[in-house]
């Protein structure tokens, strides 16, 4: 693998420039001295914001886009291999990198380096990361997976030797990483297209935590299963956190307000370190606090940063991110969740709000919604009523024989008011028509589902 040298600035050519992660390493480049251009599939407003910036950006991805003087060209997952502006790069003898060792590279400049990896939760804790890096004033460097208001999007350019960002197992893409702090959330069934089994993840992310040097520490969360035996013998010091009495970070005395944000009392062993009262709902978000908290106290920083980060932070984009209201006190709630498990944590969150939920979800990608059909339904079951878009079929050609109608026909069967209407335009006027005063309607999927509440909003 080529090794970039960060003191001598090369031109570099992001094939997906538009992606959230690569768009933010593209701009740090930038502001590294690199002349950095890319290409993506559709216009969108990452990479307008990266032409506000002077960064070069095609739409459409030709043989056409590698020109003389580029050096490397980076890659997302999404990228595959017959892409003919890939395949320009390789001929040409550029020195080809994916996003993901990019983003190892980077991140071996940094002294103070934290990698958040789960199956979910990486956005959510990484921007509490954030909040609490940010109010004990270190001046951290954030790559996020999402939108965050507080640092004016996906990207933070700081300069110190704190480093944040978040590390997806999709095709191992984390074992790039070499962080000097690790965070595992949980370890759960996904990505069935390119994993075996549970087994196979379990196995990488083992691997992940291998990855963490000795003097490092290892922040993992004791509801998964054989924690200590997975990760038995790694050089990192592990640390669990949770809910359990013999967790070494705790939470106790957890209750919600009337908008179901949660506060807790936080404990290190046996010693109250002091009250921590969220912005959020849910119960899996006290979990992310917790790990977030044990991440930074670990590393010197002050308890009352950590009350004061977490207190101000009011969730990314997308994550139980309230649209709007309309009129007739209508709720549109839109949220990321594409997994069974994410689904059942974010309809528990949503029942705090005393509300009737209308879920409008977006399967995302065949091969997800056959592995995980029937728990797909259960964790469906929970709304009052289901409307279901067509899948997002995302890097997938294949269909597998999967539609979103067999969903729509098995939340029917066990009970759930369900209905398949196809394309958003459907959706949006039979949200018009049926929407009752005190509704929550949540638009829930990976894909851009979002949309349809924005137009209900706008409308």
């Amino acid at each position: 693998m080529i090794r970039i040298d960060f003191q001598k600035p090369d031109w570099v050519h992001f094939i997906g420039i538009g992606g959230i992660s690569m768009s933010g390493l593209a701009e740090l480049l930038h502001s590294w001295g690199f002349r950095v251009s890319g290409s993506d599939i559709a216009e969108t407003p990452l990479t307008q914001k990266l032409r506000r910036r002077g960064i070069q950006v095609t739409i459409g991805q030709r043989a056409e886009n590698i020109r003389p003087g580029m050096h490397i060209a980076v890659y997302t997952a999404a990228v595959h291999l017959d892409n003919p502006e890939f395949q320009a790069a390789v001929n040409a003898g550029l020195a080809v990198l994916s996003r993901a060792e990019l983003l190892g590279q980077i991140m071996e400049n940094y002294a103070d380096s934290i990698a958040v990896a789960g199956t979910h939760g990486k956005t959510t804790t990484t921007g509490m990361l954030a909040e609490i890096l940010l109010a004990a004033g270190t001046d951290p460097t954030v790559s996020l997976g999402g939108m965050l208001d507080s640092i004016g999007g996906n990207l933070r350019i700081g300069h110190s030797e704190y480093f944040l960002a978040e590390a997806c197992e999709y095709t191992n893409s984390f074992l790039s990483f070499y962080p000097r702090t690790g965070i595992i959330l949980n370890i759960r069934e996904d990505h069935l297209d390119f994993f075996k089994d549970l087994d196979d993840i379990r196995r990488s992310f083992r691997l992940f935590a291998e990855n963490i040097p000795a003097g490092g520490r290892l922040i993992i969360g004791s509801g998964i299963e054989d924690a200590e035996q997975l990760m038995a013998g790694i050089a990192a010091r592990l640390i669990r956190v949770g809910f359990q009495d013999d967790d070494e970070y705790r939470a106790v005395n957890q209750r919600y307000s009337e908008m179901g944000h949660a506060e807790f009392d936080l404990y290190h062993r046996n010693e109250d370190l002091g009250h921590i009262s969220l912005q959020i709902p849910g119960h899996h978000n006290i979990y992310n606090a917790l790990a977030a908290a044990a991440a930074v106290l670990e590393d010197g920083i002050p308890f009352e940063a950590v009350q004061q980060g977490l207190a101000r932070f009011g969730g990314t984009h997308r994550r139980f991110e309230i649209k709007g209201v309309l009129p007739s006190d209508v709720l549109i709630v839109d949220d990321y969740a594409h997994h069974p498990d994410e689904i059942v944590a974010t309809l528990k969150a949503a029942r705090c709000y005393h509300r009737r939920i209308n879920c409008i979800f977006q399967p995302h990608t065949y091969s997800r919604t056959k592995a995980l059909f029937s728990r797909f339904a259960e964790a469906l079951g929970m709304c009052d009523r289901v409307v279901l878009t067509d899948i997002y079929p995302a890097r997938e050609t294949d269909t597998l024989g999967m539609h979103s109608s067999q969903l729509a026909e098995r939340l029917s069967a066990d009970g759930t008011e369900a209905y398949y209407l196809g394309g958003f335009e459907r959706v949006v006027e039979y949200v018009r028509r049926e929407a009752r005063p005190g509704d929550m309607w949540i638009t829930m999927g990976a894909g851009d589902v979002f949309k349809i509440g924005e137009e209900l909003v706008k409308r």
